[in-house]
């Protein structure tokens, strides 16, 4: 059975990517290599949840630990409503490099199989990347497993997220009580 470093944001959206790759003979290994994610219990609980779940379906794991709050937040402060282009490809930089140094002939990323992100952006910047560092980026459009994966996940009592990952992406989430809360107490 071939294999295939998987770049996995959460055990959630891996739901989406490992059995259609199993179907295929490809074997994911997930890498866990996700900088962007805020605050540290958040990081945490994402990251334990896929390490708790992976034995139970004899996924291997690899773990670049990396809770890089001051790197990412340095490097997104100047165009926090960009800062996505950064995110993705610094964390799918990171996986085509892992690939390379690791004998990986190839990987991929359970980013693709989110509704919410920018699909495109995130296949070219691994295409780019795959030129890079020598190693294939195995594309593939996970979209359609998206719902039936967290549907899975809800079942499995997976810890499920309310935000992409960085607290920009949080404060965005609870934008609309921010603002009521804002007018409430205006009124004061």
């Amino acid at each position: 059975m071939e294999t295939v470093l998987m770049h996995t944001c959460c055990a959630p959206c891996s739901l989406s990517c490992i059995d259609p790759l199993r179907a295929e003979g490809i074997e994911p290994v997930a890498f866990w290599y996700n900088p962007n994610i805020h605050p540290w219990k958040e990081y945490q609980a994402r990251r334990d949840c896929l390490l708790e779940y992976a034995p139970t379906i004899g996924m291997e794991v690899r773990v670049q630990e990396d809770y890089g709050l001051k790197d990412f937040v340095r490097r997104v402060a100047g165009d926090i409503d960009h800062r996505c282009t950064y995110c993705y490809e610094h964390r799918i930089e990171g996986a085509a490099r892992y690939a390379a140094e690791h004998g990986f002939t190839a990987f991929t990323t359970t980013l693709l199989a989110s509704l919410y992100q920018d699909h495109d952006g995130i296949a070219q910047a691994a295409e780019r990347y795959a030129r890079q560092y020598g190693v294939e980026f195995l594309y593939r459009d996970f979209r359609p497993n998206f719902r039936a994966g967290n549907q899975r996940a809800r079942e499995l009592g997976f810890y499920m997220q309310k935000y992409c990952g960085c607290v920009f992406s949080e404060a965005d989430r609870y934008q609309k009580q921010i603002d009521r809360d804002k007018a409430k107490f205006a009124e004061r």
